[in-house]
């Protein structure tokens, strides 16, 4: 066995799941999901494959064409941070490349907490809700735990009918149960024949963007919302001070994002929706994509909570779009993540606000620094986490001297030019490279020198990625403005070869 990540059982000689297709039925009495989870590989596999499992009841692993039992083992007794290690063993014809795993949760699940009534903002009905990072994805579901493993999905929730779901993918349909769908006549402990009961309904869902398992997330209850943007709706329990005042705390959402996109590029994962969930949730925010969840401490009543919102709003960039190998890593999520969110803050709400929030992540960076000064290994950015809980080691540093690393590079980028005089240089290599990097960054002070360049070169090497760079994106109205108007003035003295390579880079972009 070959370990891709420390705090899991997966193998890296395995092929990785690409894709699961989930039914779980709710059941609030016992504080038990039972399920159904079909599962496709990235290639056809024989031999052995190994899962993370923690507190789950395998109950069949079935070949989804014949349900034929597959055979299957798990480990003894569980790793204290990995959990169960589930293998099971496919063909050695090395022609299946999916199977299915009927399975049911405990009521320990490290990954939920069941509310009761009184637990709850409303008081009337249960509720439930998913924390799976780091590392307890595994305990709703098996699954290669690891964010080197990034997975598509669809889920039917199964759910009292007075209840409703939501999750971290497309809704598609709130409807009443189909008898056999998704292999939910397979569900053990007799829950199969109930799944088409007259009090129960389904929802269903897809996630059609690979994420990593971190990422998985619902929550299920008596919900209502309120729209706040045409892309940004604020769920909660439907208690009416709850939801009115989140609704106003962030209100000014929708301007995060469209100042995210002028910053980073396209928002790709099209709803940015936001759960406020009861007092109970162990984190100020979760980036869920499509589905943020939020602690009800950050509704403030002036408006400062959404800052939470603009790290959670970052996290679509940088970690979901694009994510840490394994926790030992964590600094390039989290790090990248906080630079992110303090350019939206100093966008949306000034620079002001941005350097005192600057200020205030310096102090809480010495105070980790102090907590973990026997323990230095933990004050690194990149660490050594071999048999360490990551929660356990959970802190502010990847996040404060991630985003310390990244400041001080930005500014010694923008010293680079100051000192070499590089927008100047006489070496076009040189000199395009740092004006593709000053456009992308909205240092404007450096357009002039771009509009120059594009004007006194027609070599194509230099004119397309100056050209790309200035009209990329969504949200580009002024470098978009600047490259018609430049092109409208020096298009007479390009070749007409390099006239028809800009006049395609407008086409695809503008």
């Amino acid at each position: 066995m070959v370990p891709l990540d420390p705090h899991s059982f997966t193998d890296s000689t395995h092929p990785l799941t690409t894709h699961i297709s989930l039914s779980l039925y709710f059941d609030f009495p016992s504080s038990t999901i039972h399920g159904a989870a079909l599962f496709t590989l990235s290639s056809p596999h024989s031999g052995p494959l190994s899962l993370d499992t923690r507190s789950l009841s395998i109950h069949q692993i079935l070949s989804p064409s014949t349900l034929s039992p597959l055979p299957f083992s798990l480990s003894p007794s569980p790793d204290p941070i990995k959990g169960i290690h589930l293998s099971l063993s496919l063909p050695n014809d090395n022609t299946l490349s999916s199977f299915l795993i009927t399975f049911s949760t405990s009521p320990s699940s490290s990954a939920l907490q069941w509310l009761s009534p009184p637990q709850t903002f409303n008081k009337k009905h249960p509720f439930v809700y998913t924390q799976c990072q780091s590392i307890h994805a595994r305990s709703i579901f098996p699954c290669q735990d690891t964010p080197a493993a990034r997975i598509r999905y669809s889920a039917l929730l199964n759910v009292p009918r007075e209840l409703s779901a939501i999750m971290s993918a497309r809704h598609v349909d709130r409807r009443l149960p189909v008898s056999g769908e998704g292999y939910s006549n397979l569900l053990p402990n007799g829950f199969n024949s109930l799944w088409c009961s007259e009090t129960r309904v389904v929802e269903d869902f897809d996630m059609n963007q690979p994420i990593p398992p971190y990422l998985f997330a619902f929550a299920v209850g008596e919900l209502g919302f309120r729209e706040v943007g045409p892309r940004t709706r604020v769920y909660s329990e439907a208690v009416e001070g709850v939801l009115e005042a989140a609704a106003k705390e962030f209100a000014g959402t929708e301007e995060m994002i469209r100042q995210g996109e002028k910053l980073f590029g396209d928002y790709e994962w099209e709803r940015f929706d936001l759960l406020v969930l009861p007092p109970s949730f162990p984190f100020g925010g979760m980036e869920n994509p499509r589905m943020v969840f939020l602690t009800p401490t950050v509704i403030k009543g002036d408006a400062s909570g959404a800052q939470v919102v603009a790290h959670e709003l970052a996290h679509s960039w940088t970690g979901n779009l694009i994510t840490n190998k394994n926790n030992e890593h964590f600094w390039l999520n989290e790090g990248f993540t906080t630079y992110a969110e303090r350019r939206i803050v100093e966008a949306v709400q000034g620079e002001d606000r941005a350097v005192l929030n600057i200020g205030i992540g310096w102090r809480g960076l010495n105070e980790e620094m102090e907590r973990f000064k026997d323990n230095l290994e933990f004050t690194k950015l990149k660490t050594n986490q071999e048999g360490v809980d990551p929660d356990d080691v959970y802190s502010e540093v990847p996040y404060e001297k991630g985003f310390q690393f990244l400041w001080r590079i930005e500014r010694q980028v923008l010293a680079l030019d100051a000192r070499y005089r590089l927008s100047e240089s006489k070496d076009y290599e040189v000199k395009v490279a740092f004006l593709q990097l000053a456009i992308l960054s909205k240092c404007k002070n450096f357009y002039g020198e771009v509009e120059n360049t594009l004007k006194e070169v027609g070599r194509m090497k230099y004119l397309r990625p100056l050209y790309t760079a200035l009209v990329q994106g969504t949200e580009n109205e002024e470098e978009k403005i600047l490259a018609k108007r430049v092109f409208a003035e020096a298009r007479e003295c390009y070749h007409p070869i390099a006239q028809g390579v800009v006049e395609s880079i407008f086409a695809k972009h503008l």
